[in-house]
């Protein structure tokens, strides 16, 4: 390993499901049996399952992803860096200053202020006093509640004290950093202000291990990504193949005997292929299809969603080419290329592909439904909404 860094080797992590214990009465006999039946941590006993299944990755002086749905482990794999839970098998790591963003304002108390919280969150994440007196302006500065830093912290509101916990964990100059959702803390500003502090602790060196849904965040501030599934490692690499690979586990397969996508597409006007954008960067979705039956009056449509369902844009060939069909006999083959300018904000969109055709029989309608995944990425965002309008400005005096 390097200065500083994680070694993640073979790493396996289980759990029991709904395993309680209500007396001395019920817990006793359960380790006496455990006791007695040897059994070790690398096996499965019953009701146990496997939260994590041999991931292994290392990450020295940059940022790493980790992504994935809902209980795929990577709140897991974060316990066991910070050295919350210890690994059932395989080994753990860490080597430089340990900061964990992983639950903000947990070493808060309700009845303190938010000046006694400082000092008191500041020690448990392992600063002295000393240390935290030096940097105390700076991390009121920071949270931008300096007018209600002697209120105690039970009459904040949820961003308030979301604020003032990122503060205090975001100046402990980690050199291992593990940071677990904290970007959707907040308003735009202040989410804007922690997502610039996670660059400079980037830019700086130090080890970054990240955690969120936020693919707009993910691809912005990491180059790489360990995609996990049910405690399965599916892809560790490129970020940008990672987030086409998780946004793949959504997908609508729809199958049927009309037509088959040979190929699918997304690249620039130039013909390089890539999933990540520039906002206003020109963009070509090319689709290579071949009927599987006869199709006559047929209309390729695309579509653009933002990733919680909302509608952007649509269009179809219908409208680009004069009302044309497409017409295809059995076994022949079609080529449908769009080509638009993607003028939207930076973030994580979905490039859907559809075909509709009436068929032998009137008011039967093929729909087939390919997302490709699209990240439009900008470190220089000059404005907020849904599109990017590329604006300029000019002041003249006088």
């Amino acid at each position: 390993m390097g200065h500083n860094g994680i070694q993640f080797s073979g790493v396996w992590k289980k759990f029991a499901k709904g395993e309680k214990f209500d007396s001395l009465r019920d817990l006793i006999p359960s380790m006496a049996k455990w006791l007695v039946s040897g059994n070790h941590r690398g096996e499965l006993r019953q009701r146990e399952f496997w939260a994590l299944k041999d991931v292994s990755f290392d990450v020295h002086g940059q940022a790493l992803a980790l992504i994935g749905p809902n209980g795929s482990g990577k709140s897991t794999a974060l316990k066991l860096l910070s050295g919350i839970l210890k690994p059932d098998r395989g080994e753990v790591h860490v080597r430089g200053r340990l900061g964990a963003l992983i639950e903000l304002g947990a070493g808060f108390h309700p009845d303190l202020t938010g000046r006694e919280n400082i000092y008191l969150n500041g020690t448990i994440l392992g600063m002295k006093k000393a240390e935290i007196t030096r940097k105390f302006d700076e991390i009121v500065e920071f949270s931008g509640i300096g007018e209600f830093i002697d209120t105690p912290v039970k009459r904040y509101s949820s961003g308030m004290y979301a604020r003032l916990g990122f503060s205090v964990a975001a100046h402990i100059d980690p050199e291992v950093l593990l940071v677990d959702e904290v970007l959707s803390v907040g308003d735009y500003h202040f989410q804007q202000k922690c997502f610039d502090k996670m660059r400079d602790f980037v830019r700086k060196g130090t080890t970054l291990v990240f955690v969120s849904h936020n693919m707009a965040a993910v691809s912005g501030l990491c180059k790489t990504a360990l995609l996990l599934k049910h405690g399965v490692p599916v892809f560790l690499g490129d970020v940008a193949g990672a987030i086409q690979k998780y946004y793949s586990f959504y997908e609508e397969e729809t199958s049927n005997d009309n037509i088959e996508l040979a190929e699918v597409r997304l690249r620039t006007a130039a013909g390089e292929e890539r999933d990540v954008f520039d906002p206003g960067e020109c963009v070509v979705l090319e689709v290579k299809l071949k009927a599987l039956q006869d199709l006559r009056n047929a209309h390729a449509a695309l579509l653009i969603h933002t990733v919680d369902g909302q509608l952007v844009f649509d269009t179809a060939t219908s409208r680009l080419l004069n009302n044309r069909p497409l017409e295809l006999k059995k076994g022949e083959t079609a080529t449908v290329a769009f080509t638009l300018d993607m003028n939207l904000r930076s973030g994580v969109f979905l490039m859907g592909f559809n075909i509709s055709s009436e068929i032998d029989v009137p008011g039967q309608y093929i729909y087939y439904n390919g997302c490709v995944k699209r990240v439009v990425m900008s470190r220089e965002q000059k404005a907020n909404g849904i599109v990017h309008l590329n604006p300029r400005a000019e002041l003249t005096l006088g």
